[in-house]
């Protein structure tokens, strides 16, 4: 492992600041090259497919992905915008790095064209469907302070901060 890379710590739900909504990268720098880095390695080391800042407590617009078997394929989208959605959607069981262990049908475009800089600063389009497209949206969700839990039932949206708080204070003994 690059000596230089740091593990990040991840926000877990209902922390408020995972509602804070994103601003756009200004500059793709050395710093962002930093950020980018220790995303990748705090998303594998949690074995998670996606993280966006926000969920590290970054609010600009990044995320990274890896939907590879071989978690050799990572994604990097700064700035990231839907330029496409399929007019058709299906739910999908989602899970979150912010809120382990609570899996849930959220229903999502089935395909998508996002528009976004990678991590050298060029703009590229990429199309996307099945896991990929999912998790480009759950992650695009997160720039805007969303959480997939959000587009439940209130009853089970209470149901998950009642675990989620449970499972902190136990943590923090």
């Amino acid at each position: 492992m690059n000596q230089d890379m740091a593990l990040l710590s991840i926000l877990c739900y209902p922390d408020p600041r995972l509602h804070t909504v994103a601003k756009p990268v200004a500059v793709v720098d050395a710093r962002m090259q930093t950020l980018v880095a220790d995303m990748l390695e705090t998303m594998y080391a949690a074995k998670g497919i996606g993280l966006a800042a926000t969920q590290v407590d970054i609010h600009e617009r990044l995320i990274v992905i890896d939907v590879s078997e071989e978690r050799d394929q990572a994604l990097v989208l700064i700035n990231p915008e839907l330029v496409w959605t399929s007019p058709t959607t299906h739910r999908n069981e989602e899970g979150c790095l912010s809120v382990p262990g609570i899996y849930d049908g959220v229903e999502r475009f089935d395909a998508v064209h996002v528009r976004a800089l990678d991590q050298h600063g060029q703009s590229r389009t990429l199309q996307a469907e099945a896991l990929l497209s999912v998790c480009i949206q759950h992650e695009m969700d997160h720039l805007m302070g969303k959480v997939f839990v959000e587009y439940l039932s209130p009853l089970k949206r209470n149901r998950i901060k009642t675990k989620m708080r449970k499972a902190q204070r136990e943590d923090a003994r």
